[in-house]
């Protein structure tokens, strides 16, 4: 698993623009043939674009972008760098005018991280499409993941989120692989443990365990960050698959991060995630799901443990490697 990003899909390209006047950013997940897809939103506020598109029942049957980006509703206009650059190089659904590309969107807030309160442009989108690649994804504070923090409760300080990703390639061919810009309001465990690995921590960073203290009955002092935050991403397979499918695995897919962001999908989370099939490989048959739904949601909790540990302090929220 440790070698397996979102871009060991083949079909798939990620780039990412990281904005110098403050940690915010874009990442986009470029499918320069073409990806079938579908979206699960499970978050009371969500920021999103051209979602309605996915539904199985609509028309379009392709998509060309994921745009992921900080700076909350503000951010959503890097997608429309993401669509020039993608009409540029020929790249879209073909009409006798040119070439217009689907790009759905999916925003994150951070804009209360360092100073000032610029968001990503459609120059930002441009520029991390422009450096699309099938290189191993870059992580940590970077792109999407630049402004995104977790453990915002107010039971304790907030630590430093980012932008994971991690996956599985099996023996046939398949790959299922996850790329997420972790930016909860709950604390961060490992499924696989139940350990707190990341969120809320006291004074002397040891962590305060949100969901405990609510569990017994306290409440969060103020400075509760409720409504600073959002997780959003993108799982792919190199497996064919139809839009009723992705749409159905984009589902499966928060299972994962349900698993992982303690507590999730909140009222002022706008949780989104979109689920691509590059159609490189066989149709994945009904006797295979079984192992699919199970790769999906784990590779979904582990890019958001791997965002945490590669993530790095900024702007005062100490980050997992500093502790």
């Amino acid at each position: 698993m440790a070698d397996v990003t979102l871009t060991s899909v083949e079909g798939l390209l990620v780039g990412h623009q990281t904005r110098e006047d403050r940690p915010t950013g874009c990442t986009v997940i470029v499918a320069p043939d073409g990806a079938t897809a579908g979206a699960a939103v499970r978050g009371a506020a969500p920021g999103t674009r051209d979602v309605a598109l996915l539904e199985p029942a609509n028309t379009v049957q392709q998509i060309h972008a994921i745009t992921l980006s900080g700076g909350s509703a503000f951010g959503l206009a890097s997608a429309d760098g993401v669509m020039r650059r993608l009409r540029e190089t020929g790249i879209g659904f073909e009409i006798p005018g040119g070439p217009v590309p689907i790009v759905p969107a999916a925003i994150l807030f951070d804009l209360n991280v360092g100073e000032g309160a610029s968001a990503p442009t459609g120059d930002d989108g441009f520029a991390a499409t422009r450096r699309a690649s099938a290189e191993p994804v870059e992580q940590g504070c970077i792109g999407a993941g630049a402004g995104a923090t977790i453990g915002k409760l107010g039971f304790g300080r907030p630590m430093k989120g980012g932008i994971g990703s991690a996956g599985f390639r099996f023996d046939d061919g398949t790959v299922v692989a996850a790329l997420i810009a972790t930016n909860g309001l709950g604390d961060i465990r490992d499924p696989r443990t139940g350990e707190l690995v990341a969120g809320a921590i006291d004074q002397e960073g040891n962590f305060v365990d949100a969901e405990a203290r609510f569990l017994s009955g306290e409440r969060p002092g103020r400075g509760s960050g409720e409504g600073q935050n959002t997780t959003i991403g993108v799982i792919a397979t190199n497996r064919t698959l139809d839009k009723v499918q992705c749409h159905r695995l984009a589902g499966v897919a928060h299972d994962g991060l349900a698993r992982a962001i303690v507590p999730a999908h909140t009222r002022m989370d706008g949780d989104t995630l979109f689920f691509l099939a590059t159609n490189k490989g066989p149709a994945v048959r009904n006797d295979e799901f079984g192992r699919i739904d199970t790769a999906v949601a784990a590779a979904v909790s582990a890019a958001i443990l791997s965002a945490v540990r590669h993530a790095t302090s900024v702007a005062g929220y100490t980050a997992v490697r500093d502790l």
